[in-house]
């Protein structure tokens, strides 16, 4: 809108020089018209009447009209004319009727108006006509006019601004839903021509991205399913073999099949997906101390920092399986306490998982964020990953219109931090 409205002012201003360029020449022949006019009509007065009586013609024809007769000294001092093209334009005009040896002045003497000589027999005079009948007063009522039409022409802009921006921000809108894993609004394809093709092929896009996904969870869940009955077979198996000299092997092959197991399961949690279930006003603390007492029936020394209560809308489920996966990932490296601590800021809730692990390389906390990503550092020497535990938490966090980031503490570890807005954006 200020690119519209400077352009408008920018186009205003144009055309009012444009206006008064070719308005020039036709006021200058009026104004030159009209001098020469009173100069020919006071000349002719004065050669008409008795050379005794020009004294008293010339003290009365100076109070009419405003128009006053002095006469003239050609020996005195005159000030060329000004630079003003305006000026110059009449002077030349009035010069071509009354002749090249007219003196043409303006202001002599302090007297404000335009200076004409002329001269009758032997005597020389000046007619000096007053500045507002050579001068056009500025119009300001153009000002009124050109605010009136900006005014008009901004409203018009801010219409068709806002009817090309309403497919555009449906379009952005559509584009951000997808990109956090969601499903995409249909995008209207009635809109403008312009962006009639635009959201159709948006259109066909989020239909093949929902086709792919559905395939890629189709196979990832059949594969899964289809291998995890011969793998109960063959850890049943297992267990059935005789001690005897085989129970190292044994024990070895049982955590073989139960890592195997565990990857499936992960595979199944990310097909499966938590975009379905619905959000509830909840207090995030709620969920920490559940996760708390689950980690002590299972033996492992769990701090929790529980900030003050506050409730914002959560996907219970789906926050329970990020602070798992998180919490989990954090056993997994770490031998020692594992710390979740939540904390309120002005704009967001933050919850942190930090664990006393070798953390991460510099530059590669992005790349563990998506799926089937893994590093070749100490990190990642644990068997039984898939790398999509963290893409899990990643597209949870997501969901809830936060953020995931790994973090390296300064005095060693690692922090996994979810940055959950206070207000959905």
């Amino acid at each position: 809108m200020l690119l519209i409205a400077i352009l408008l002012a920018i186009s205003i201003y144009g055309s009012l020089k444009i206006f008064d360029y070719f308005d020039r020449e036709p006021r200058a022949e009026m104004a030159a018209l009209q001098a020469v006019t009173i100069v020919n009509y006071t000349r002719a007065s004065l050669i008409a009447s008795h050379e005794n009586r020009r004294g008293a013609l010339l003290s009365e024809l100076s109070g009419r009209e405003g128009v006053r007769v002095y006469a003239a000294d050609f020996m005195e001092r005159i000030e060329p004319l000004p630079k003003d093209p305006f000026v110059q334009l009449i002077a030349r005009k009035i010069r071509e009727r009354l002749g090249e040896e007219t003196i043409i002045t303006v202001n002599h003497y302090g007297v404000a108006g335009l200076w004409i000589s002329f001269n009758v027999e032997l005597d020389d005079f000046w007619v000096v006509i007053p500045k507002i009948q050579v001068d056009r007063p500025f119009p300001l009522h153009w000002l009124g006019w050109a605010a009136l039409i900006g005014l008009l022409s901004l409203a018009g802009a801010y219409i068709t601004a806002a009817r090309i921006n309403r497919p555009l921000n449906l379009l952005a809108y559509a584009a951000d839903k997808l990109r956090n894993g969601e499903p995409a609004p249909k995008l209207p394809e009635d809109s403008l021509d312009e962006l009639r093709e635009v959201n159709q092929t948006f259109n066909e896009m989020a239909d093949a991205l929902v086709r792919l996904d559905s395939e890629r969870t189709l196979l990832l869940a059949g594969v899964s399913h289809d291998i995890r009955t011969p793998l109960a077979r063959l850890r049943l198996a297992v267990e059935l073999l005789p001690e005897d000299g085989a129970s190292q092997m044994k024990e070895g092959m049982i955590e073989d099949i139960a890592d195997m197991d565990n990857i499936i399961h992960q595979f199944l949690d990310f097909v499966r997906g938590v975009e379905g279930e619905s959000t509830k006003m909840m207090d995030i603390n709620v969920l920490l101390r559940s996760l708390a007492d689950r980690q002590a029936r299972a033996g492992r020394k769990l701090e929790v920092k529980l900030s003050p209560t506050y409730f914002i809308p959560l996907r219970p489920l789906a926050m329970q399986r990020l602070l798992d996966n998180l919490v989990g990932n954090a056993y997994a490296y770490t031998k020692e306490e594992v710390i979740v601590e939540s904390r309120i800021t002005a704009e967001e809730i933050v919850i942190s998982v930090l664990d006393r692990g070798p953390g991460i390389p510099a530059g590669q906390a992005e790349r563990l964020l998506r799926a089937f990503e893994r590093l070749d550092s100490a990190r990642t020497k644990n068997e039984g990953g898939s790398g999509l535990g963290l893409a899990i938490c990643n597209r949870i966090a997501k969901l809830h219109h936060g953020t995931l980031q790994l973090i390296n503490r300064t005095d060693g570890g690692l922090e996994a931090r979810v940055s959950l807005p206070i207000q959905h954006r």
